[in-house]
């Protein structure tokens, strides 16, 4: 099992989310946050002042998957986030040690198998 945090602009939620329903990923939670990457800093003109721009907003997604839908997972966001511009976001895969179903006590990958 695997956790897939992504972090990626908020226009391409959308087509992100659309992605991964394409790819038959189903349970997923998502954040506003505001970060700040590999991107140089911004200045932006804001009520007439100049401001410099530090920190970006972003989505995160956090979905938790089983080892066969790592790569579909993965692939989907890649191809629907990448605008080909500094500041596309970041997918990290990583390692899940136990996962708990609380309504029915599942564990592992019945824990992350959606319901039918």
């Amino acid at each position: 099992m695997k956790l897939i945090v992504a972090i990626i602009r908020p226009e391409k939620l959308n087509e992100v989310l659309e992605a991964l329903f394409k790819a038959e990923v189903r349970g997923l939670s998502l954040s506003r946050i505001q970060g700040h990457g590999g991107e140089t800093e911004r200045v932006e003109t804001y009520r007439g002042t100049t401001v410099k721009m530090e920190l970006q907003e972003k989505v995160r997604l956090e979905i938790g998957v089983s080892e066969p839908f790592v790569k579909p997972t993965v692939e989907a966001i890649l191809k629907a986030a990448r605008t080909g511009e500094v500041g596309d976001g970041k997918i990290f895969v990583l390692p899940v040690e136990k996962v708990y179903r609380i309504r029915t006590g599942e564990e592992d990958e019945a824990a992350v198998t959606p319901v039918q």
